[in-house]
């Protein structure tokens, strides 16, 4: 009985371990192929429009190049945290509303966020390759010795060298079996921890260092004027509202009342036919006050949570939604109200500028951290900062400590990926 039992759970351990090292040698080869020729393009690009910028033409391609940049470096700080659990703060500064290319270029050439992605950039081209592709070397190597034993090495009419091994024959063959077996055991714990390597090189330069105080600080500050700023701009839209349409038509009817109370005895037939229409008008001040109230906080979120108000909102899409939900609880209100209208505002720009016809939401909770992704299969090509709205998305969720990860390239997919640090309830 004893010995049955070991060997089922001996079982699932060593397939689980085949399983991660194989994904370690798949992401480390992905890595390696898209940081190489990905770096490259992004840094001398950067290099040219930077120094094209005396002459002008720098001033209209530094934004874009830059921009394109951030895209990059935000995609890998996604994958850090995916892959490697290695969570990448994004500060950037943001830029003013409507500001022109010569602000733009200057704003984001005076981030030290900008030079950190710059620096970055070839040492991810470097180091950064080379820790990649050796998540991958390393599970690969070791099965050539497996190759080499069954019989490839009688291809080759000299000695062949496996490692320190001289192969020569069938013998010397077995014996780099065994090397490669040896090696494969390595790997086991060599491939993840070089995966791991390449994210906290990519984290270590992407980070705020010895700034991080300082930057946090800054961060806070402006997070905290963006959110009065934003309380202020929606207090205006709800007296804006109140005052152009349920007010207008709440007097609308006060007048009608009083044409009927004089219409009763001299015109029955006109006052019955007023009051219907005061009737409706009183519908349709209801409706824009039901409306008004969901825009503050909708009532499915504050009676049934997040995941049934975002079910709700993936309902009244016009096209096809699927939502995946995995919460243990309920966050704090104002936390759930920002990732509500967040993914509300991504839903938006989704269908109105995406071309999709299918969105995937995905919600969860780990880590200490409240995670939706919103994937579409458009065009792609959205860009933070480029009148998207997400510029004002990621203002939202940074004053929560929240962070937005954007990635879509050209011809699509996009991936929208939220991140608010809460606790549930």
């Amino acid at each position: 009985m004893s010995i049955e039992t070991k060997s089922g759970t001996g079982r699932p351990q060593t397939s689980g371990r085949a399983r991660g090292l194989a994904l370690s040698a798949v992401r480390g080869l992905a890595l390696a192929l898209i940081s190489l020729p990905g770096a490259v393009i992004c840094f001398c690009l950067t290099v040219v429009s930077i120094a094209l910028i005396p002459i002008g033409v720098g001033i209209v391609t530094t934004p874009w190049v830059l921009t394109g940049v951030r895209a990059f470096a935000d995609w890998r700080r996604l994958l850090a945290a995916e892959w490697g659990g290695v969570r990448i703060p994004r500060a950037y500064r943001p830029l003013p509303e409507g500001a022109n290319p010569w602000a733009r270029t200057f704003g984001m050439l005076r981030d030290p966020a900008t030079w950190r992605d710059v620096l970055w950039l070839p040492v991810d081209m470097t180091a950064g390759f080379v820790s990649a592709l050796l998540a991958f070397a390393l599970v690969v190597y070791p099965l050539e010795g497996f190759v080499i034993a069954a019989g490839l090495w009688r291809a080759w009419d000299d000695t062949y060298w496996y490692g320190f091994v001289p192969v020569t024959g069938q013998i010397t063959a077995l014996y780099a079996a065994c090397l490669g077996a040896a090696l494969l055991v390595a790997a086991v714990r060599l491939s993840p921890l070089a995966l791991t390597a390449h994210f906290r090189l990519t984290g270590a330069l992407l980070g705020s260092g010895q700034g991080e105080l300082a930057e946090r600080v800054r961060v806070l500050t402006e997070t905290r004027r963006d959110a009065v700023d934003t309380s202020a701009a929606e207090l205006r839209r709800i007296e804006r509202d109140l005052h152009d349409g349920a007010q207008a038509r709440l007097v609308a009817v006060g007048m009608d009342l009083g044409t009927i109370e004089a219409l009763l005895e001299k015109n029955p037939a006109k006052a019955r036919e007023l009051l219907a229409q005061t009737r409706q008008s009183s519908a349709d001040a209801l409706t824009e006050l039901r409306e008004l109230v969901r825009g503050i906080h909708p009532p499915v979120l504050a009676e049934r949570g997040l995941g049934d108000a975002v079910r709700a909102l993936a309902l009244r899409l016009p096209i096809a939604a699927e939502v995946e939900v995995d919460l243990p609880g309920r966050a704090d209100a104002p936390v759930e109200s920002a990732a509500y209208f967040a993914v509300s505002e991504t839903l938006t720009n989704a269908v109105k500028h995406s071309g999709a016809d299918r969105i995937w939401i995905d919600m969860h909770y780990a880590e200490g951290r409240l995670r939706v992704s919103v994937t579409d299969n458009g065009k792609g090509g959205a860009v933070v900062g480029a009148g998207s709205g997400l510029a004002g998305l990621e203002r939202r969720l940074g004053t929560f400590d929240g962070v937005l990860a954007v990635s879509s390239p050209a011809g699509g997919p996009t991936m929208v990926t939220m991140e608010i640090p809460c606790a549930l309830s």
